[in-house]
C-alpha cells in the first residue's frame, strides 16, 4: 500500500523524536519527552519567561538578557531589587521527576556575585553556581552545601551540558567532565523545572536542549 506524502511529512518529526537515544550511567531507559533546536516561536508549553527579562530566538539560538529599564525602575521604586531583571532568568517547565538534559550553554557577562550565574534543578531544590572560582551545589536553599573547588563551566564559552539526576543522585558534565553529587536531598519531588539565572547585564544563550525521561 502506497502512504500518502502528506502523511510521511506529518510523522517524520515525530519518527526522529521517537529514534533519539542517549547514553545514561544512571538509569537503563531513557524516554524524549522534550527536542528544541530553536528554530521557530518559543514553545511557552515548556519554557515561562522570568523578571520580565528579555528573551528572543535569533539564528537559531535562544538569547536571554536584562529587562527593560522602565521595569527595573519600577521594581526598584517597589524595594525590589532583586526581581527587577538585571539578568536573564528563565524556566524550562514539564521535567520529569527523574531525568536527562542535555544542552549547548553560553552564560556571559562580568563576574560579581558568586552565586550567579546557576542552574536550578527544581527551583530553589538543587542549585549549581558556577562562581569564578568554584562551583557550589547547594541543596534545598540551605540544607546541604557541596563545594566542587573548581570552576565547571566557563564563562563566555559554550559548553555542552549534561544533567542526570535520580533520587540521591545528581551527575553534572561539562565538555565532557563529570562531578558526581549523592545526597538524600537530591530530590525533584514536585518542583519539576530547570531554572536559567544569568550574570547582572549579563546574557544566557542556548542553542538547543533535549530531555528524557529516565527509568
Amino acid at each position: 500500500m502506497k502512504i500518502p506524502l502528506f502523511f510521511i511529512i506529518l510523522i517524520l518529526p515525530l519518527l526522529s523524536l521517537a529514534q533519539e537515544s542517549i547514553d545514561s550511567e544512571l538509569f537503563d531507559k531513557t524516554t524524549l519527552v522534550y527536542a528544541e533546536d530553536f528554530d521557530g516561536e518559543l514553545n511557552l508549553d515548556f519554557w515561562e519567561v522570568r523578571q520580565s527579562s528579555t528573551w528572543k530566538i535569533e539564528d537559531g539560538i535562544l538569547k536571554g538578557s536584562q529587562s527593560s529599564k522602565e521595569f527595573q525602575e519600577k521594581k526598584i521604586a517597589e524595594g525590589d531589587r532583586a526581581h527587577a531583571g538585571f539578568k536573564p532568568v528563565m524556566w524550562l517547565k514539564q521535567v520529569p521527576a527523574e531525568f536527562v538534559c542535555t544542552m549547548r550553554l553560553k552564560y556571559d557577562g562580568e563576574w560579581g556575585n558568586p552565586k550567579f550565574p546557576l542552574l536550578d534543578l527544581g527551583h530553589h531544590f538543587h542549585t549549581i553556581s558556577f562562581g569564578a572560582e568554584e562551583t557550589t551545589l547547594t541543596l534545598f536553599k540551605d540544607k546541604e552545601v557541596v563545594k566542587t573547588g573548581a570552576p565547571l563551566l566557563p564563562l563566555g564559552e559554550w559548553a555542552e551540558v549534561k544533567i542526570e539526576l535520580k533520587k540521591g543522585v545528581l551527575l553534572f558534565t561539562v565538555n565532557g567532565k563529570t562531578h558526581r553529587f549523592e545526597s538524600v536531598f537530591i530530590d525533584m519531588g514536585e518542583q519539576r523545572q530547570i531554572d536559567f539565572k544569568g550574570l547582572d547585564l549579563g546574557t544566557c544563550e542556548i542553542d538547543w536542549i533535549r530531555v528524557w525521561a529516565g527509568a
